[in-house]
Parts: structure tokens; sequence; C-alpha cells
């Protein structure tokens, strides 16, 4: 670095160096210094106003510089300044210039690594922007991963309730008949019509139940009825059992052989009931009607148009219709008072075609069943078979089933009935009171 300094004058015009000058000067030079004029006092303060000059010019070690310094104002004395002096200037200033370069040093470190460290906030950046989006990516991933987990998850629950609503049903049907409440619970609701003779006043309030009890039998089942209960009871015991097939119908075998199992044959039986009667106060029962050619409908707007009329002590019909599985007629009038004078009268005379038939008017009582008990009953004649797989035809099953089931070595006996329902569909079986 050089450090200069232009001449100063106290004074316009031309100033003489004076006597002795020139030989300071050349003193100066043969000591190795630069001529600097009027320099001492601003060196000999420190070195604040030199820093602060060189930050203000933007020093840079790379490129030569100038200091410039001036000296304060006022006339100065330079021919005292001995040249151990000036060393020692000279020195300093070396010193100042070696912290100087440090300084540089430093700041050019410093440059370098915020440069440096802005890059890799810059490559950062552009790493967080490439992974929030494979975070996007993979989230979308992610959630579809879960969606088909999800439905291969409701798949197999769907499967998992099917599966136990069939074991359900089929428990059901094996253990209801030990909960006559639970069956009770389950029967589904119908029309019934009592009918029947009183004997005496002592039998009015009782009431005699023929069983008819139509139960549902599963596909791949089958219903055997023996001449003797030990027959049945014996099948029953031993439980499993292998029927031979010997058909035509088989191709590749022409004897085959499948197992079914056979399981009592339980059914709940009502041993009490309750009905709470109530009068329908504007209908009446018509009954012991004619057995004519004519349709129900012909029948019914006879008696309609019959009843209608105020001659025959009826009114305007609101509703007429037959009772299920009867032959007899519930007439409904719009108005009160009309159904009890015909009740009274008990038989009337209807004119239907060219005849006139007598026929009876009763009462109309509607009832609701309040108490119902059930008691379970077993078959002791009848056994279930269940497992039966579809193999041959519906005919041909059940004559293997039956011959089968009717030989004595296999544990069987004479069959009174079979009915079969092959696989894939469903029956009904009907069973009445035994009187044999």
């Amino acid at each position: 670095m050089r450090c200069w300094a232009g001449p100063v004058s106290t004074a316009p015009g031309p100033r003489s160096e004076g006597p002795g000058r020139g030989e300071a000067a050349k003193r100066k030079r043969k000591a190795g210094g630069a001529p600097v004029a009027g320099a001492g006092r601003a060196v000999r303060e420190g070195t604040a106003p030199l820093r602060a000059a060189a930050s203000a010019a933007g020093m840079d070690s790379g490129e030569e510089s100038f200091i410039r310094l001036f000296p304060e104002e006022g006339p100065q004395d330079h021919g005292s300044e001995s040249p151990e002096e000036l060393r020692k200037e000279i020195e300093r200033f070396k010193e100042l210039y070696r912290v100087l370069e440090q300084d540089h040093a430093k700041l050019r470190v410093a440059k370098e690594a915020a440069e440096q460290r802005t890059q890799e906030l810059k490559k950062e950046g552009e790493l967080h922007k490439i992974f929030e989006q494979q975070l996007s990516l993979n989230g979308d991933e992610e959630r579809a991963h879960q969606i088909f987990a999800i439905k291969e998850e409701n798949n197999k629950l769907r499967q998992q309730k099917q599966v136990l609503k069939n074991k359900l049903e089929e428990l059901k049907k094996r253990v209801l008949w030990n909960d006559p409440v639970m069956m009770q619970s389950a029967l589904p609701e119908k029309k019934m019509i009592f009918k029947g003779l009183t004997v005496n006043k002592e039998n009015m309030n009782n009431l005699m139940l023929t069983p008819l009890i139509h139960y549902p039998l599963p596909g791949g089942s089958a219903l055997i009825t023996f001449e003797e209960a030990k027959v049945a009871q014996r099948i029953i015991e031993m439980r499993e059992h292998t029927v031979e097939l010997s058909c035509g119908e088989l191709e590749e075998l022409d004897q085959c052989r499948v197992r079914v199992q056979a399981v009592p044959m339980d059914i709940l039986l009502p041993s009490a009931l309750e009905v709470r009667l109530t009068q329908r106060s504007r209908s009446i029962l018509v009954s012991e009607l004619p057995r004519l050619d004519i349709s129900k409908e012909a029948l019914l707007d006879k008696l309609e148009l019959f009843f209608s009329k105020t001659k025959n002590g009826g009114s305007e019909v609101e509703n007429r219709e037959f009772l299920e599985d009867s032959d007899q007629v519930v007439l409904t009038f719009t108005e009160d008072g009309v159904a009890e004078p015909l009740i009274e009268r008990g038989h009337t005379q209807v004119p239907i075609g060219k005849e006139k038939y007598k026929i009876k008017i009763s009462p109309c009582m509607t009832g609701d069943i309040s108490n119902l008990q059930l008691q379970p009953s077993r078959c002791p004649r009848t056994v279930l078979l269940l497992g039966i797989p579809d193999v041959l035809s519906e005919e041909s099953m059940q004559d293997a089933l039956e011959i089968h089931f009717q030989k004595g070595s296999r544990g069987g006996g004479e069959v009174d009935a079979l009915a079969y329902v092959p696989a894939g569909r469903t029956g009904v079986a009907v069973f009445v009171e035994d009187t044999g």
C-alpha cells in the first residue's frame, strides 16, 4: 500500500522549502521512506482516522489504493522529526496494513461462507419443494392403498356376515323349540277362523285345537316317516348314514356313495290359547251359503244388493269380503244400528237367480290372541335327513333313499312316507295329528 500526501501551503503563492529542508528530504529518501509532508501529527493521533478513511474508500488488498492524510489547520513544524521516528511511523503503517489484510481475509472468508450458505439454502429450498411434491404423490398413493384396504376389509366382513347369518338361521331351526317364548315372537301374523259347535254351556269357553303345522324344509333335505317309532329312534342314534347310489345317470361311476345326517324332527305345539273377542257393531257374518255355479264375486254382488235395501232390513254396505278358508261372508254397513236387528232375526231368505235360499246371520266377532303357550313335541316316527348332495334327479334320489332306509341290515324298516327337497329349492312339510 502506498501512502501519499499532497503539498500543503498556508499562504497563497509559491512556497520555498527553506534552508535545510532539502537535506532532510534527502535523508528520508535514503532511509527508504517516501517523502511525506505534514503527516507526522496525523500518524501520531492513532489508527482510527486511517481505518475510517479506509472503510469509506472501500479498500481491497488486491487493488492499489491511496490514503490521503490531511494535516490539522495551522503551521506545522516537520523539521523536528528524526529518522527513527519516521521508521516507527512506517512500521506502524505496516502493522496497520497487516491488520487490514487480516480483516479483509476474514471478510473474504465470511463472504465465501455466506455465498456457500446461500447456495445451500437454495438447494435446500429446491429439495424441500421436491420433497413436498413427493409427499403429495406418496399421500395420494397412500390414500389409494387405504381405500383399497378398506374395500377388501368390507368384502371380507360381508362374507363373514353372510356366513354368520346362515349359521344363525340354521341354529334357530335347531334350538327354537327349546324356547317357546322366542318361537312365539317369530310366528307370522295370520288370520284365523274359529268354527265349530257348542255342545253345552260348560264348554262355551273351551277351544279344541287340532294341530296343522307347516314346517319349512331347506334344500338338500328329506323327511322320512317310518311305520314304527323304534326304527326312527334307531336311525337317529346312528346319526351318520352312507347311502349307496346305483343309477345309470352316473356315467363315470356305476356306483356312488353319499353321506347324510339323521336328526330328530322337533316341532312346537300350542298347549294353551287365550283369545280376547270383540263384537263388531256394524258387521254381520253370513253363513250357510248355497253352493252355486257362480263366482264368489257374483255371489258377493247378490248379497250386497239384497242387504243394501231398507225393505230387507239393511242399509248401504261399506265393505264385503269372503273369509279365508271359509264359505262365510262378512258384510259391514255404513250406519250404526243396522246389524243388531238382522242378527236377532237369525235367518233370512235371499233370492239368487230364480230361487230363494235360506242363509244364517250371526254376529261378527274379532279376536286377538292374548296368551299362547307352546310346548316342544318330537315326532316319534319321523326323521329329518340333512346334507343330501344334488347328484341325482329328484325322483331317483327319493327312490335311492327309500331303498336304503327300508333295509333292516342298515338299521331301517318299513317306510310310511318320504319327501325329498333337492338342493337350491325349499319345501314345506305339513304335520297333522297322528291317529294311527
